[in-house]
């Protein structure tokens, strides 16, 4: 099959196109105006479909239990937690505006505590630390006040007794279980009526620059593409995931974080102390140092910056998800019966009005 790439001035623009030393030159040159052409890349698109119920395994789960000890275990560890404990305070967040204390919540994958340092024993009363890596599960920190239970439990196995949690919570952990629709069934049949589940993960647009930049180095340098970038869930299929897993009264929201590096090397270093490197099945384990040099040129020559003291630095974009949803229960809102409606879609602009006097307006049918 023969796939037409469009090479727009776009953030998007380095998804496929031509390679690293043409282009930097050429990018210098024209100043991305003259980069509207379009080439024909060779692709195959299987023509299989999966059968219902089944899952695609994409992500290879005992490397990335490696990378997870390998990270904890560093000395420096914490000096990688900054996305992730900011992450982790803003979840946590979330959990003050709830109104509620909650008796037993569960933080799935908590890492190294990212969310429950920041949760205190006026919201969760009894809190169940869970993570696939042993080590980092001990090193995760708590507040006082609040019973603490420990346990390792992978996110692709989700074995609790149905209906004896409050709130489940996540932090930048789901995106790694090949069969999300399934892990949002079990953590909706673990939760109670009226129970909670929060939970924040990277979406789509993360590393965008730093996917694009390996891709345009590697397709010069070695002809063809290779996933050096994990795929990220999209924010539009995740409210039909949590419709499907039977939660209700959804809220998803997207936020961007953009941090900036010296240079595309410091970015990849950091990536590895998060342990968010590359797991796919189908990775390349080595990349060429000269396809490294030569996407470290492409990242700068797109997507360098300048600081106000002069400092020139490579931005990188992380777009976090937060999704929120509640296991149905009588008690919970629900919409009012077609044709209960009081008043039109046509009164709009005469909301402030109808509030004030809180009386029917009459509509003109006519208009």
């Amino acid at each position: 099959m023969i796939s037409t790439v469009l090479f727009k001035k776009q953030k998007h623009l380095v998804q496929m196109t031509l390679g690293c030393c043409d282009l930097c030159v050429k990018l210098q040159y024209n100043h991305l105006n003259n980069y509207n052409s379009t080439c024909n890349i060779t692709t195959f698109t299987p023509t299989f479909a999966l059968p219902p119920g089944s899952t695609m395994d994409i992500f290879d789960r005992n490397a990335k239990l490696l990378q997870r000890e390998r990270a904890a275990n560093s000395p420096d560890a914490n000096v990688y937690d900054y996305l992730k404990d900011e992450v982790g305070y803003r979840l946590a967040d979330r959990i003050f505006d709830i109104k509620r204390t909650f008796k037993k919540a569960l933080d799935f994958g908590c890492g190294r505590g990212h969310v429950s340092k920041n949760i205190f024993k006026e919201s969760v009363e009894e809190l169940i630390l869970t993570d696939m890596c042993q080590t980092a599960l001990h090193q995760a920190k708590t507040n006082e006040g609040i019973k603490v239970e420990r346990k390792i439990i992978d996110e692709e196995e989700l074995i609790y007794e149905p209906d004896s949690l409050d709130m489940v919570i996540s932090c930048l952990s789901l995106h790694w279980v090949n069969d999300l629709p399934g892990c949002f069934k079990s953590i909706n049949n673990c939760l109670k009526q009226d129970g909670v589940f929060m939970a924040a993960i990277f979406g789509g647009e993360t590393l965008y620059e730093l996917r694009g930049s390996l891709q345009l180095a590697e397709l010069e340098r070695e002809g063809g593409i290779s996933p050096h970038v994990s795929p990220f869930t999209e924010i539009r299929d995740i409210g039909s995931l949590l419709m499907r897993a039977n939660f209700t009264m959804l809220t998803i929201d997207t936020d961007e974080i953009v941090i900036g590096y010296p240079s595309m090397f410091e970015l990849m270093w950091d990536l590895k102390g998060m342990a968010e490197n590359n797991a796919s099945k189908n990775r390349k384990l080595h990349l060429n140092r000269d396809t490294l040099m030569a996407a470290a040129a492409i990242y700068n020559e797109l997507y360098g910056k300048i600081r106000d003291d002069g400092t020139p630095y490579i931005p990188s974009t992380f777009q976090i998800i937060y999704l929120l949803g509640w296991k149905p229960h009588p008690s919970q809102p629900k919409p009012l019966e077609r044709g209960t409606g009081q008043v039109s879609l046509k009164d709009l602009h005469k909301l402030d009005e109808i509030i004030r006097n809180n009386t029917k307006i009459k509509v003109d049918e006519d208009k």
